[in-house]
């Protein structure tokens, strides 16, 4: 049987990353896990991914969530470290 622990290994995402996109669309840990590699093969997934990271991170300021904040905030550096090239070539693409 696969875990979600292979399907998160399998999706090109970590797991705060995982965790992040389920926040942000509301959806299972697998769902996310599916949506996440699905985005990652589209033109401006990479975009959309950071996208929804940093609108977790602006609602959970708006909470006062600060601890939960920071972990989206580490999740974010990681994704776009991780990710700098698909991220890039968006940009890339983007200025022409």
């Amino acid at each position: 049987m696969i875990s979600i622990q292979d399907c998160i290994d399998m999706s090109g995402l970590d797991e705060a990353e995982i965790l992040a996109l389920a926040e942000h669309e509301h959806i299972s840990e697998i769902a996310a896990t599916a949506l996440g590699a699905y985005l990652l093969e589209q033109p401006e997934g990479a975009k959309s991914i950071a996208q929804m990271i940093e609108d977790d991170i602006r609602s959970a300021l708006e909470r006062d969530d600060k601890d939960h904040a920071k972990e989206l905030f580490m999740a974010l550096r990681h994704f776009m470290h991780e990710h700098q090239g698909e991220l890039n070539s968006v940009e890339a693409v983007q200025s022409r």
